[in-house]
C-alpha cells in the first residue's frame, strides 16, 4: 500500500512539475509558480531548482534571494548539480545570505566533481587568485584543464594564465592530476 502510495505522490509531483514547465515555457509564470511549488514541496529536485530560478529571477513572484537560496539549497542537496552551481554562485555574491568564499567553494566543487564545467572554471579562478580559499597553483591548472576538457569557452585562456605562474614542478604535478583523472573516466 506504502509503495502505491508514494509511486501516486511521484507521478503527481512530476506532473505538476510538467505543467509548470509548460505554463514557464508559455510565459505564464504564476501557474509555473504554483505548479513548482506543489511539486517541490513533495521533493521533487527538479521542482526545487526551478522554484529558485523563479524567485532569484523575480519571475511570477516578487524576487526574493533568501527564497531563492532556500529552495536552490533543497535541490542541491539531492545532488541536482545545477543547483549545487546555483547555491555556490549565491554564496559567492552573498545573496539571500551573508558572502561566504568557502561555502561557495564547497559548493563549486560538488558541482565540478560532477562534470559542470563552470563550476572547474570558477574553482581554478578561486584557487588561482587566492579568493577565499589558499593559493593552489596545481589545483588551480587541474581544474582550468578540466573545464578546458569539457568545452568551457574561457577555460584554454585561463590555464595559460595559470601556466605561466607556475614552476616546471607545478606543471608536472598539474598534467599527472590531469592524466590520472583521463584515466578515470
Amino acid at each position: 500500500m506504502t509503495t502505491v502510495f508514494m509511486s501516486s505522490v511521484f507521478m503527481s509531483a512530476h506532473a505538476d512539475y510538467e505543467d509548470g514547465l509548460r505554463a514557464a515555457d508559455a510565459g505564464d509564470y504564476a501557474t509555473a509558480l504554483r505548479e513548482f511549488t506543489q511539486a517541490a514541496a513533495t521533493g521533487l529536485d527538479l521542482a526545487q531548482y526551478n522554484l529558485g530560478i523563479l524567485y532569484f529571477s523575480g519571475l511570477g513572484v516578487d524576487r526574493d534571494y533568501a527564497e531563492a537560496l532556500r529552495w536552490t539549497r533543497l535541490a542541491a542537496e539531492q545532488g541536482h548539480v545545477n543547483a549545487s552551481f546555483n547555491l555556490a554562485t549565491l554564496y559567492y555574491n552573498g545573496l539571500g545570505t551573508r558572502r561566504d568564499k568557502a561555502e561557495a567553494f564547497a559548493w563549486y566543487t560538488r558541482a565540478a566533481e560532477a562534470g559542470h564545467a563552470e563550476a572547474q572554471y570558477n574553482l581554478a579562478l578561486m584557487l588561482h587568485e587566492a579568493d577565499g580559499v589558499s593559493r593552489d597553483l596545481v589545483q588551480a591548472h587541474f581544474w582550468a584543464n578540466v573545464s578546458r576538457e569539457n568545452e568551457f569557452a574561457d577555460a584554454e585562456e585561463l590555464l595559460a594564465t595559470i601556466s605561466a605562474d607556475m614552476d616546471t614542478e607545478q606543471r608536472t604535478q598539474a598534467r599527472q592530476l590531469f592524466v590520472q583523472w583521463l584515466l578515470q573516466r
